[in-house]
């Protein structure tokens, strides 16, 4: 079975809505940029929600000089958008998930392939948080309190979880990897 992770930017106090402009996705850390290339390298699916797809279609695509290679990779990995409303962009290699969330996610997990990552997309992964299908959380904390927004993991939310990799970086974020015990 393909193991479903959840990739997220956070702040030190846990949200993962970025405001004030903490979070910037095409400012190149070189480290920070290995790490994202060996994730992207390990994933064949990436899953987000109708917002974070919208906004990544409008933003990545029209990128020319991508030092990252998020514009490459976003343009040839199986976009998984879980969505009951049709999609406003167009996207090479994307499918529109239509069903329940659960079902759709469990039936691709099933499917052969490589890592399943979800980005983004705070109301799809705060869904996914108590479904049973994450396997692994892989958390860049920013070195910033935001003081608002949205989180992760809601208040009530519970999840036990081991520590398997830790990563510190020059610009100050740090790199928590737990997977989920079953």
């Amino acid at each position: 079975m393909r193991t479903l992770i959840i990739t997220e930017n956070v702040s030190l106090d846990g949200v993962i809505a970025p405001m004030d402009g903490w979070f910037d996705p095409t400012l190149v850390d070189e480290d920070l940029l290995a790490v994202g290339v060996e994730h992207r390298e390990a994933a064949d699916a990436l899953v987000v929600g109708r917002v974070t797809y919208e906004e990544f279609a409008g933003f990545w695509p029209a990128q020319r000089d991508d030092p990252t290679g998020t514009v490459r990779y976003l343009d040839r990995v199986a976009k998984y958008v879980v969505s009951s409303r049709e999609l406003s962009a167009g996207w090479a290699n994307t499918t529109r998930l239509r069903g329940p969330m659960a079902d759709e996610l469990a039936a691709l997990k099933r499917q052969p392939g490589a890592d399943i990552v979800v980005t983004g997309s705070a109301t799809l992964v705060t869904a996914l948080v108590p479904s049973g299908l994450v396997d692994r959380y892989r958390l860049f904390v920013y070195p910033v309190v935001q003081g608002r927004g949205r989180r992760l993991f809601p208040d009530g939310a519970r999840a036990d979880l081991d520590l398997v990799a830790t990563r510190g970086f020059a610009s100050g974020v740090v790199l928590l990897e737990y997977s989920v015990r079953a």
